[in-house]
């Protein structure tokens, strides 16, 4: 990835988070002379830049150390005391409770009507300790561990859960209909090309409280990391897509390897392309590909995969227009689990508000046992970094999509195969059997004739390619047969369909990794 009582801040908290914040005291004062906005934030991250990062120490009772993974689960917030229930506002905040996994709390403040920021102090009575025994009277305002939003955004007498903020940067949304899958963060740094990946983290969060009538709730968070700080403010409109406009500063304090921006964490254990025998369910995975549209007017399609060693690779453009990690396949037989729902998990999609230059797309895909693991990594690299207490301003717009979802305007990849057909391959060659649909595809004649454009890197030879129309799902097949020259390098693959001069999909892509 509260309280239906007024709340009051007290001394001990401030006491205890006085080294979380530089302008805890600035936040008053700005209350007095003027609505708390985006630009208070910022100035808080602008002047935390400016100093050497400091550690916060841990508070968290020895007691809420010592839980084991079902004893934190058995800490529940009571849904009857949801902050801004008694007003009966569409919207509602519940919160998550500290313990073994979750142990840095952040603070929380709603911005009332009149513009003030008011601190949301713990309340044990939020809370439903389960058979735990524990203590809570004596722990004083320990804080959160975060909090979810919920909406109606099914039907119109429940309130769903749609948005979560938990852990680290780390957020995820849902719209009508779907389940928690894939998850962004708010920045990633050296995630590969450094020594040592490191994650910011939300200290703050400040709400403003809606309007009986309101239809997106706001958020404002300060992120806070030894080599960087940021101020962001999320504009959530939940829906059947849920949209979250995000605006945001980010200032770094020193030298950054590898600067992911808007970076989305995804999980794929198993798939077509990959399939895992003895598992009767198909497929297993959040998302299924990622897909960017560069400044040019190209779309390109990576299916993501399982890999034996960490793979990573990027797409370096002029400009960017989009992209996103896909869970295109919403078919339930597809993975055949009635429980986890993959077909419902959300594809998330990406669009730069403003031009962000030059830089590249990059896919960090990691080795995973199981499904309960996040491997997969997506963001953007600008070409250019700020210079240290320099403001980079990244303003964007995303997009938590089901079945509409984004795709290019000709034909995309329906499914990707990887195997044999009737004859042999030889060990060093791989067979991939790529479907496309679409409207340019649909609007062809009976007798239209389809060409494939392949090309590989130097290491790849291209053996065999065939078009042909896949009357059975009413797609174009594309089957390939490619030689990897050097087994313990490489193979960079890409493919694309014609009729006559003109493009009518979009550019599949892959990589053969090394034996």
């Amino acid at each position: 990835m509260t309280t239906a009582k007024p709340r009051t801040a007290t001394w001990t908290v401030h006491a205890l988070f006085s080294g979380l914040l530089v302008g805890a005291a600035l936040l008053a004062f700005a209350g007095q002379a003027k609505a708390f906005g985006f630009k208070d934030v910022a100035a808080q991250a602008q002047k935390l830049a400016e100093q050497p990062h400091q550690p916060h120490p841990s508070t968290l009772p020895d007691e809420l150390k010592a839980l084991s993974y079902d004893q934190s689960r058995d800490i529940r917030f009571k849904p009857e005391r949801a902050l801004w229930r008694q007003d009966k506002l569409p919207f509602e905040l519940m919160f998550f409770h500290l313990g073994r996994l979750q142990n840095e709390p952040v603070l929380i403040n709603e911005i009332t009507p009149d513009g003030k920021a008011r601190h949301i102090a713990f309340n044990r009575d939020d809370f439903d300790y389960g058979k735990n025994k524990l203590s809570p009277q004596t722990w004083g305002d320990v804080g959160y561990a975060g909090f979810r939003v919920h909406y109606p955004v099914n039907t119109a007498n429940y309130k769903d859960e749609v948005i979560v903020f938990l852990g680290a940067s780390y957020f995820r949304a849902i719209g009508a209909q779907q389940h928690y899958g894939l998850s962004a963060r708010g920045l990633a740094i050296d995630t590969v090309g450094g020594q040592k990946e490191e994650f910011p983290r939300f200290s703050e969060f400040w709400i403003e409280k809606p309007k009986a009538n309101a239809k997106s709730l706001v958020v404002y968070a300060l992120m806070e990391s030894p080599r960087a700080t940021g101020a962001y403010r999320f504009e959530v409109k939940p829906g059947a897509d849920t949209v979250t406009d995000v605006q945001s500063q980010l200032y770094l304090r020193g030298p950054v390897a590898t600067l992911g921006l808007v970076p989305l964490t995804s999980m794929f254990f198993s798939g077509e392309n990959q399939p895992r025998p003895g598992d009767i369910r198909p497929e297993v995975h959040d998302s299924d590909g990622l897909m960017v549209a560069t400044g040019d007017g190209e779309w390109l399609w990576r299916p993501l995969g399982n890999p034996k060693r960490t793979l990573a690779t990027s797409f370096a453009m002029t400009s960017l227009r989009g992209f996103g990690l896909m869970q295109r396949d919403r078919n339930f037989a597809s993975y055949e689990d009635a429980e986890a729902r993959y077909d419902r998990r959300p594809s998330a999609w990406i669009t730069p508000q403003g031009h962000w230059g030059p830089g590249r797309v990059e896919l960090v895909q990691l080795n995973t046992p199981d499904e309960t693991n996040d491997n997969i990594v997506a963001y953007w690299v600008p070409e250019k970094l700020p210079a240290p207490g320099q403001p980079l301003n990244l303003n964007y717009q995303m997009r938590w999509q089901s079945e509409q979802q984004q795709r290019p305007p000709t034909a995309w990849v329906t499914q990707t195969r990887v195997g044999r057909g009737l004859n042999e391959l030889a060990a060093n060659e791989q067979q991939y059997f790529i479907d496309f649909a679409g409207p340019a595809l649909d609007k062809l004649p009976a007798n239209a004739v389809l060409k494939a454009s392949v090309s590989s890197d130097a290491n790849g030879e291209i053996v065999e390619r065939n078009v042909y129309r896949n009357g059975g799902s009413r797609t174009w097949r594309l089957t390939l047969r490619i030689k990897q020259i050097k087994e313990s390098q490489p193979v960079e693959l890409r493919a694309f369909l014609q009729h006559g001069n003109d493009t009518v999909s979009e550019t599949w892509t892959n990589v053969i990794p090394p034996q």
